[in-house]
């Protein structure tokens, strides 16, 4: 089998149909106006930003809730929905006050409460909350507008913790919502974040549609990455679901959409020939491009079977497929990523160029395959992950595994990568994904850099390994952290808690009048603006 982009779309027919192909948004929508920003977005069926690690579910979270602290654009944290805030002198009392003008969306005002009952919700199911609990003694309101952390020990990291954007984010909800197990989702989609989410005309599927909230109350510090002062500046936001990408193109150059998130890359040279379009950077640092296997069940929950991938992979292979401009694509062999102070080459000596499949081939037989289905997770409408879930399938069926691809949108893959079963009972073998480079450098909160069994889909287990992760939050000096990542390293690649396919950089495309859009690894909606 023989996987070529240039099969599935042309650069040239993109172009040349772009104002030829009938517009499914004509007939829907209105034309828009310098108030009304249309974006087209992943589609996605969990709006609970606690209960899903999906990035577009907590894009949706960042839309419509508030956090208490956010990462400013040098990913520094910076209060938010906090007013002030001061530590004890022992370094284990910390005390918050909420900042004047903070209400939810149906009219009652967020209380301390609320910032309590959020944080013990996100405290069960994020690697950085758990740390947290493990540390608290107590978490309680003090009054209407303060709440304390009392902890057992000093956890000088604990700001940082409460402002990171790794999977789950810490976002406010309200007090009868966050009583839900973490494992229940809520449905409400009532935050006291700058836009409100309309029920009315939410369209599952197709669209989804937010209003600006008129009663917000910015802080009133300047806008500086996620953190500051959330200006709106438009009355609406829609978000559309266009599985076609051809499609999405051609409503793009019409300008019946705005925003395109994930263009693939044989559209660039398209965008930037158009006067009206243009690509942009949000993300500087990229996503690292990673392949997550179930160690659940065959036949991954053999090492040798992990580590046959390892070999499998190659990652210039890859990157011509997912990132095939160079200035966007790099291979990464780090798991602490490339642009992080923890990157190290401890232990990567199973890096070769070209991969090495008859290792492969040996390892599987090692492992005693026996030929059992090996069932891939294939997102459909994310072109770049489309396109490498058939090369995969692809190397596999070439040293004779019994590769299988399983077709859905990412929302469908979101929703089966937590079926922990056998591939007979709707279960998976492998999927890929990817995260921001940057996260990888905190190994505490990143989801991949969790091997409890417990962690992200594909549940990797390592006693050792965590042992030393638990010791992250202690240790002070850079030099100390660098010293404990190389020991980590070692041991992640030699029980392969996942395999790298490369770091991707993925710029958007936007109408040239779309301007104002905040360059963090986060889609946003509030600072933009139309001319």
């Amino acid at each position: 089998m023989t996987i070529s982009r240039r099969d599935f779309i042309k650069v040239g027919m993109a172009a040349g149909t772009a104002v030829s192909i009938p517009s499914i948004l004509r007939a829907q929508t209105s034309p828009a106006d310098s108030r009304t920003v249309r974006m087209v977005m992943s589609n996605f069926t969990v709006f609970d930003p606690i209960f899903s690690t999906d990035g577009t579910t907590q894009n949706h979270g960042l839309a419509i809730y508030d956090t208490l602290f956010a990462l400013d654009s040098k990913f520094k944290p910076q209060p938010q929905m906090v007013g002030k805030w001061g530590v004890s002198d022992d370094k284990k009392s910390y005390t918050f006050e909420l900042r004047d003008g903070l209400g939810w969306h149906d009219g009652t005002p967020v209380t301390a409460a609320d910032c309590v009952a959020s944080i013990r919700r996100w405290g069960q199911v994020a690697s950085g909350g758990q740390l947290l609990m493990e540390r608290a003694r107590d978490i309680s309101r003090k009054d209407d507008k303060t709440f304390t952390i009392a902890l057992k020990e000093p956890l000088g990291i604990l700001i940082d913790l409460l402002a990171k954007v790794s999977l789950p984010s810490l976002f406010i909800m309200r007090e009868k919502d966050a009583a839900r197990p973490a494992t229940e989702q809520v449905t409400a989609n009532i935050g006291s974040g700058p836009f409100k989410f309309n029920e009315a005309l939410a369209n599952p599927g197709a669209s989804f549609t937010y209003d600006r909230n008129e009663q917000y109350v910015p802080s009133g510090e300047p806008s500086d990455g996620l953190a500051g002062g959330k200006l709106v500046k438009v009355d609406r936001v829609i978000w559309n679901y266009i599985a076609d990408q051809q499609t999405a193109l051609a409503a793009l150059q019409a300008g019946e959409v705005d925003f395109l998130q994930s263009p693939p890359a044989d559209f660039y040279s398209a965008i930037e020939s158009d006067p009206n379009v243009a690509l942009q950077v949000l993300d500087k640092g990229g996503q690292d491009l990673c392949l997550r296997m179930n160690f659940l069940q065959k036949p991954f929950d053999n090492v040798k079977a992990r580590q046959a991938m390892l070999h499998l992979i190659d990652q210039e292979a890859f990157l011509r497929v997912m990132a095939p401009d160079p200035k966007y694509g790099y291979t990464v062999t780090s798991i602490f990523g490339n642009g992080t102070p923890y990157s190290n080459d401890e232990n990567t000596r199973w890096f070769k160029k070209g991969g090495d499949p008859e290792k492969a081939k040996q390892l599987f037989k090692e492992a005693g395959y026996a030929g059992e289905k090996v069932v891939i997770l294939d997102p459909t409408d994310w072109r770049a992950g489309h396109d490498a879930s058939q090369l995969l399938a692809a190397e596999l069926r070439k040293i004779g595994v019994n590769a299988e691809l399983a077709p859905s949108d990412w929302a469908g893959v979101v929703e089966r990568q937590a079926n922990k079963g056998p591939v007979e009972n709707g279960g998976w073998s492998i999927f890929i994904t990817s995260d921001f480079d940057f996260t990888q450098g905190d190994p505490v909160t990143a989801v991949f850099l969790d091997a409890s069994g417990e962690g992200f889909a594909g549940w990797p287990k390592n006693a050792e390994y965590e042992a030393l992760r638990a010791k992250w939050a202690d240790v002070e000096t850079l030099e100390e952290r660098q010293a404990l990542a190389r020991k980590m390293q070692r041991i992640w690649w030699d029980f392969v808690g996942d395999v790298r396919l490369g770091q991707a950089v993925s710029p958007i495309a936007r109408r040239k009048v779309l301007t104002g859009l905040i360059e963090m690894p986060r889609v946003t909606m509030w600072n933009m603006q139309k001319a």
